[in-house]
């Protein structure tokens, strides 16, 4: 019986990494149908918001090929909070620096089209780092500003793996 429910708490497991994953890609297409057929730009913040999101759907798809044991788990949840964290920072960031005055607003730097333009391979990844760099102006989403949105979309990536990890941790 305690076989079961392990297996069973493992099941639990991967398929909240398998919803992260799947959250993390229909992020990413968002992010880019955002920009591209509602014509939002995007600032530097928003392309590393953009990048933590590609970094949760790649990650939790390498993640899901890891043991199914307790170190296995670890390294899943550890690997995949990682863009997580970093792209809740960076909203959480955004979202101060777009509640300033604008004129206290510092700038954010240069585009990443910009600083990137002599890198390896640029023409064919150009398309997902292009925007501008203007971090102070406010896109919104049914009311709600896109970097609130993507606060809200990694405090929920954290919070399905934490609850999913001390889940079938109670049973290993």
């Amino acid at each position: 019986m305690l076989l079961f429910q392990h297996n069973d708490k493992n099941l639990i497991f991967r398929k909240v990494l398998w919803l992260v994953t799947l959250l993390g890609f229909v992020g990413v297409g968002s992010s880019l149908f955002a920009q591209y057929v509602l014509g939002m730009n995007p600032c530097v913040m928003c392309i590393q918001q953009r990048m933590a999101l590609g970094g949760v759907a790649v990650l939790g798809l390498l993640a899901l090929l890891l043991p199914r044991s307790f170190w296995g788990r670890t390294l899943a949840v550890l690997l995949v909070a990682a863009p997580a964290v970093f792209g809740l920072v960076i909203a959480v960031k955004q979202l101060y620096l777009q509640s300033l005055p604008l004129h206290l607003q510092p700038p954010c730097g240069a585009p990443w089209t910009f600083r990137w333009r002599n890198m390896p391979l640029f023409d064919y990844y150009e398309w997902f780092i292009r925007g501008s760099g203007a971090c102070g102006e406010v896109y919104k989403v049914l009311g709600v500003s896109l970097p609130m949105w993507s606060m809200l979309f990694f405090s929920l990536v954290l919070l399905l793996l934490v609850w999913a990890y001390f889940k079938a941790w109670r049973v290993s």
